[in-house]
């Protein structure tokens, strides 16, 4: 090339055509092919495999065992492809300049000897007649990133000391921008990483609900997640939500948000209160991101989340669900017809105000499909007239994952839609005989009244002696209690699923809780017994009283044919 008005408008045109993407390969290529024709015939970029991952460049000199990946080509036949990994040859100007990061002019001649230590390269050398050769450094603050090949074949021009100038202003500029891909990318996997860390793994099989989550990543990181939390009673509680925003903060602002909905549903809170208290979590995070630094890039990123609550109940064949932000759930019954469930919208987590969070509870009988999704599915699956919702519509007869798979292949993802995230559920029933519910007198005689019903029914579902034994105490514990300090009516419910639980229930609204009795005292001792044994107790607020629980884990056991209680 000839000329300082070629070789500015050169340098204008890679200015601006490279470095706008976000992947090392991608930059490579937006190089070479700012660089052919006009500059030369051929253009080879090989960049540090470290690099291409986002780890740290080397500094100078370069090991000779460092492995280069050929990340783009442009012009004549290459005698390595794209995507392959190699070492340098010593002796080769490639090698040399990865030593002392000098551009370098080499002319090309048949009796050169660097080509033998490379017989392919001397064999490609030779078949595209390429007579004069540029070899700069991709570097940056004295760390190699790589190194351009610049060829220049039979009817052109040799290159000159002039197009070494601008060879290497080119390889500077696009140096910087194969460093910004490079710490992207570093930023992307971190963030990738930590997200599949926090998301949880595929869900374990059920008894009282089928799942099957449909989750497409943003290329570029994301805070979407879900769950499926099992609570006292074989209820499930299945969450979708997400974090607005990308990369690091939004997995790590998703994994507070994860961490604080399960300690929640711990405390065994109705959806609407689980959200509340979610949204005061959300309100701190918030409130901690906006006292950061003016110069903190994170100040300036606005909080947004949302987040869907449904709890399944397999053995009131009901569903209460609150949502914060995010579409309203899909509900497909077992014919096929959707249900309408109105629920209503309460203000995406974090956001200024103390609007509340309404949750609607709805009959759901076995075999019905609850999908729960981010905003970027809204349109196109959850929303009453979006395309793809009749996919979701069956009548239970196809594989839940099929059903996903279908909506899945349908989906389309415009640019900047954010990361698509769908759980699906189906529900089942929890079979009655596994379920046994009595009432109790307001007396004394709730108590061996309970126990004799607990011991018939453990007998019935083989229930080892030790495990009954301490059933038995429990509920009569539990039942003592409510008689004491609750309201009728009573009721004893015993459910078995994974694990055995014993419910009370009375229509106080007092809340119970564990006394540390004196060694005088003769009573005071019942939630603290409870709590000793029991792997797992609680209260569970309704509209009218409340249900003080206890959960035990089961050792192997069966039913056993032909008895009843």
């Amino acid at each position: 090339m000839t000329g300082l008005l070629n070789r500015l408008t050169l340098l204008e045109a890679v200015r601006s055509r490279v470095g706008h993407r976000t992947n090392v390969a991608a930059v490579c290529q937006e190089l070479v092919e700012a660089v052919v024709p006009d500059f030369a015939g051929t253009a080879d970029v090989e960049v540090i495999d470290d690099v291409v991952r986002g780890e740290e460049p080397p500094t100078v000199p370069v090991h000779r065992n460092v492995p280069l990946r050929r990340a783009a080509h442009r012009g004549g036949t290459s005698a390595h492809p794209a995507g392959e990994v190699r070492r340098l040859p010593a002796g080769t100007p490639f090698s040399d300049a990865l030593s002392d990061l000098r551009p370098r002019l080499v002319p090309l001649a048949e009796d050169d000897p660097w080509p033998a230590t490379g017989p392919p390269g001397a064999d490609a050398l030779r078949r595209s007649g390429a007579h004069s050769l540029i070899v700069a450094p991709l570097a940056l603050r004295g760390q190699a990133l790589g190194v351009v090949s610049f060829y220049r074949h039979r009817y052109e021009e040799p290159f000159d000391q002039d197009d070494v100038a601008v060879a290497s202003a080119i390889c500077a500029h696009a140096a910087l921008c194969v460093n910004n891909a490079r710490q992207y990318m570093r930023e992307w996997v971190i963030a990738s990483t930590v997200q599949r860390r926090l998301l949880p793994r595929p869900p374990s099989p059920q008894a009282t609900v089928e799942l099957s989550p449909l989750h497409r990543p943003d290329p570029e990181g994301g805070g979407a997640w879900f769950d499926a939390i099992p609570l006292p009673g074989a209820r499930t509680a299945l969450v979708a939500g997400e974090v607005a925003g990308r990369g690091i903060a939004a997995a790590t602002t998703m994994g507070f948000l994860r961490t604080a909905l399960h300690t929640l549903a711990a405390l065994d809170l109705p959806p609407d209160e689980l959200m509340a208290r979610l949204n005061d979590t959300a309100a701190r995070l918030a409130a901690e991101r906006a006292a950061l630094p003016p110069e903190d890039p994170l100040h300036r990123e606005p909080f947004t989340a949302g987040c869907a609550v449904a709890i399944h109940d397999p053995v009131e064949l009901t569903c209460s669900i609150a949502r914060a932000g995010l579409p309203e759930p899909v509900a497909v019954l077992p014919d096929g017809t959707s249900a309408h469930l109105s629920v209503p919208p309460g203000p995406p987590l974090g956001a200024a105000g103390t609007a509340p969070f309404p949750a609607t509870t709805i009959s759901l009988p076995e075999g019905s499909t609850l999908a729960l999704g981010t905003t970027a599915l809204a349109d196109e699956v959850l929303a009453a007239t979006a395309p793809l919702r009749p996919l979701l519509a069956d009548t239970g007869t196809t594989p839940l994952p099929d059903v996903r798979d279908r909506v899945a292949g349908a989906l389309t993802r415009a640019r900047g839609t954010g990361e698509q995230l769908m759980l699906l559920a189906r529900t089942k029933a929890l079979p009655a005989d596994q379920v046994l519910t009595t009432a109790l007198p307001a007396s004394p005689e709730a108590a061996p009244t309970a126990r004799q019903a607990t011991r018939r029914r453990l007998k019935v579902w083989g229930v080892d002696e030790e495990t009954a034994y301490t059933a038995e105490l429990i509920v009569s514990e539990l039942v003592g209690n409510a008689v004491r300090h609750g309201t009728p009516p009573l009721r004893l419910r015993l459910i078995r699923d994974q694990m055995l639980t014993c419910e009370v229930a009375d229509a106080a609204a007092g809340a119970p809780r564990v006394r540390h009795a004196r060694t005088a005292d003769e009573t005071g001792r019942g939630l603290f017994i409870v709590a000793s044994l029991a792997d797992q107790w609680g209260t569970r607020y309704e509209t009218r009283g409340k249900t003080v629980w206890a959960r035990q884990p089961l050792r192997g056991h069966h039913v056993r044919g032909g008895d009843t209680l």
